[in-house]
């Protein structure tokens, strides 16, 4: 015997208004403006990157290809996540803002790496940079890239995606940071070891900035249960629910990077159905804990009805 909190098109709609639709409203036009400065500025890089034998503003460059790859795919994602489910997608796309963080961390650790190998050779074989024209085109950078984070910046706690915007532009910001440091150094001093030097040093800081954002995204992905949830206080709410004696097959995962779904079996023993009772627990659930879309399963406890993923346990 089941019963759904009615979670038709109108209330999910009305949830994405009241609740998230602000995210996308607010933040199309940082990614647009995002997109455009880190692509006027990419052209620039690459030329006087070229142009300065520099291997650190090709490096930065190469970096903010990854940012306008990553923002881009971050807009689509806060998109997409409002369409309306469908008969085969039946929880719209959602899951697209979780997979674009995760690429968006994948994207900045592989960049990363690039960079550091890239030092490695530059290393071995030192070339001549043009420290003024880094200095320049770098500081620049520090602007372009501060700039477009800080559009990010308030939503970057409620929406990992956007999080993921953020840190992929002020990791930018610290390569453009450690670029100027480098072509200082250079200018007074002639040390051309200097340069890749500063890229392993950059390259490690942004390595553990992404290191949460890497995390997270990938918790997500694997429906474990959100950083915000508490299993155990949602477990014991739905346990003391009247009639309930106890419950099981409860899972709690992340339909998108700001909404959060349940199931559970509640067990009444001869308590039958009340609608009133499921449609006020998921009311408290959406309002207490964050979980929007919450689903319930509710048995007499005349069978044994024992999760096969043993779920039930681990809360």
């Amino acid at each position: 015997m089941s019963a759904q909190h009615p979670h038709g098109h109108d209330d999910h709609d009305h949830h994405s208004h009241h609740d998230h639709h602000h995210v996308p409203a607010t933040f199309g036009s940082a990614f647009a403006i995002g997109i455009a400065l880190n692509l006027a500025y990419l052209v620039g890089e690459v030329f006087y990157g070229i142009f300065a034998h520099s291997l650190a503003l090709l490096a930065d460059a190469g970096h903010n290809a990854g940012d306008v790859l990553g923002l881009a795919t971050a807009w689509a994602a806060s998109i997409m996540v409002k369409l309306r489910p469908s008969r085969r997608y039946t929880y719209g796309l959602r899951r697209t803002s979780i997979l674009a963080a995760l690429g968006n961390a994948i994207m900045l650790l592989i960049i990363t790496g690039a960079i550091a190998w890239e030092g490695v050779l530059r290393l071995l074989h030192p070339e001549p940079t043009g420290g003024v024209v880094i200095m320049a085109v770098a500081a620049i950078g520090i602007f372009i890239n501060g700039a477009t984070a800080l559009l990010f910046m308030a939503g970057r706690k409620d929406d990992i995606n956007i999080k993921g915007a953020f840190t992929h532009m002020l990791a930018d910001a610290a390569v453009a940071l450690g670029v100027v440091i480098a072509g200082a150094v250079i200018f007074v001093t002639g040390w051309l070891w200097v340069d890749p030097v500063i890229s392993f040093v950059v390259s490690g800081v942004i390595v553990m900035g992404t290191w949460s954002l890497l995390r997270d995204s990938m918790s997500l992905a694997l429906d474990a249960v959100p950083p915000g949830v508490n299993a155990a206080k949602v477990d014991a709410f739905l346990r003391a629910l009247p009639g309930v004696t106890t419950i099981h097959d409860l899972h709690i995962w992340g339909m998108s990077t700001t909404e959060t779904a349940l199931t559970a079996h509640l067990v009444r023993p001869g308590a039958g159905l009340d609608d009133d009772l499921l449609h006020e627990a998921a009311a408290e659930l959406k309002a207490h804990y964050g979980i929007s879309h919450a689903t319930f399963q509710v048995e007499d406890g005349s069978g044994a009805h024992i999760c096969a993923l043993h779920a039930d346990e681990t809360v």
